[in-house]
């Protein structure tokens, strides 16, 4: 006879009849004191209702029968949530855990607690494995609910730095998270930013700014084919952002594909015509097509956009060189490195030294404006204080005799970068 209670209160909480469904347990907990499923329903008759300590109370007793129950530690995990008793759900929703390693539900709440106690990697961390899972289980929805979540939590992508010549452009505004991943990405990461945007895409095939994401990833990788494959399919999902023509124009041009990488640009500056990083693209292109005159104009056109463009003084001097203009290409060269020198990207700044000292020999020009680029790289290094300079300088004199005026700044460059551990 409690079975049928117990099955009629089952039925009557489906109907949302919870007063009915009660009424039921109870009678089938009379015939059966150490009924634990009862119990258990009993508690979510009364949760359902808003009467949350009576559930608690029920699952409690339920576990007291079967300490085993991790529906039981779950619901009541649940129960401890509403009533704001954050220690007593994580204990509960850890017990329910270990229990079952698989249970997506359990994770999904234990990134609940873990972000209400402030814990933000943590919960990120848990709302990534129920995501997982959920996706394992073909629950589609609530995948998609928990990357939600993940994209709530990312903090806000940081401004991106001075990009170098070579690197690729930052999706930033694709989302946070997607920024999150590309900042990974910047830092070598790239294979946990690839694995991150497969499970993103095994959860939604039709996430096009995953694509497009995943497809900036893969050209830092030099997977170029690979990721035009990703900016295509971006594009068939109707995700037409400049982002996605002007990195698919970097990757066909890596692939020589010289023609296919201008029409990108071309569609990309159609889009965003005071985008200053695609004239630059286009004109390295043109450049490496040797229509050096059609480069110049572009990187002029990116200097228009934004007059502190290093990366477009740098290039417009190699084509320059190319022409065999050489006072343009040193002007262009310095200017780069000036402006390189003030963001302290001394990467950059030396590549565009080596390129003036190719020149050097042919032209009296580079050496006055190697030595004032040096020159000004020291002030820097020494607050500005050129009396300081001078006696560095003067002490390599004393050490070295008989080199270039160039050969002792560097010397002395190379000294202070050597002590302050650069």
């Amino acid at each position: 006879m409690n079975n049928e209670f117990y099955n009629q209160g089952l039925e009557k909480a489906k109907q949302k009849d919870y007063a009915g469904a009660i009424e039921e347990f109870n009678r089938a907990l009379e015939a059966n004191p150490n009924f634990s499923a009862a119990y258990l329903q009993r508690g979510l008759a009364y949760y359902d209702s808003g009467a949350v300590l009576q559930a608690v109370s029920d699952y409690t007793a339920a576990l007291k029968l079967d300490s085993e129950s991790v529906e039981a530690y779950y619901y009541r995990a649940l129960a401890r949530l509403g009533l704001k008793n954050l220690p007593g759900a994580l204990e509960d929703v850890e017990k329910a855990i270990k229990l079952n390693l698989n249970y997506a539900h359990a994770y999904n709440l234990r990134g609940i607690v873990r972000r209400k106690q402030g814990y933000i990697q943590d919960a990120i961390a848990n709302f990534k494995k129920a995501a997982q899972l959920y996706l394992e289980q073909k629950d589609k929805e609530n995948c998609r609910h928990c990357l939600d979540k993940i994209k709530q939590l990312q903090p806000p992508a940081k401004p991106a730095p001075q990009q170098k010549t070579a690197a690729p452009a930052l999706i930033t505004s694709t989302g946070d998270y997607f920024a999150q991943l590309l900042e990974k990405a910047e830092k070598g990461e790239t294979k946990e930013a690839i694995a991150d945007l497969n499970w993103i895409l095994q959860a939604d095939s039709q996430d096009a700014q995953a694509y497009c994401c995943r497809g900036v990833v893969r050209c830092k990788m030099g997977n170029y084919r690979e990721a035009i494959a990703d900016f295509n399919q971006a594009l068939q999902l109707n995700f037409t952002d400049p982002i996605v023509y002007r990195n698919r124009g970097k990757a066909r041009s890596q692939l020589s594909d010289h023609q296919g990488a201008i029409a990108d640009f071309n569609q990309a500056i159609q889009i965003q015509p005071q985008d200053a990083l695609v004239y630059v693209a286009r004109g390295n292109v043109y450049r490496s097509m040797g229509d050096y005159l059609r480069a110049i104009q572009d990187y002029a056109q990116a200097l228009q956009i934004n007059a502190h463009d290093a990366s477009a003084y740098y290039n417009r001097g190699i084509a320059y060189t190319f022409l065999e203009e050489l006072p343009h290409a040193i002007a262009d060269y310095q200017k780069a490195a000036s402006i390189f020198c003030e963001q302290e990207d001394w990467d950059n700044y030396q590549q565009v030294l080596d390129s003036l000292q190719k020149i050097q020999s042919s032209s009296p020009e580079s050496k006055k404006a190697t030595y004032n680029i040096l020159r000004q790289r020291l002030l820097s290094m020494v607050g500005g204080q050129w009396e300081i300079a001078q006696r560095l300088i003067q002490q390599q004199r004393d050490y070295n005799p008989g080199m270039s005026d160039e050969w002792y700044l560097q010397k002395v460059i190379y000294d202070l970068q050597r002590d302050r551990g650069q």
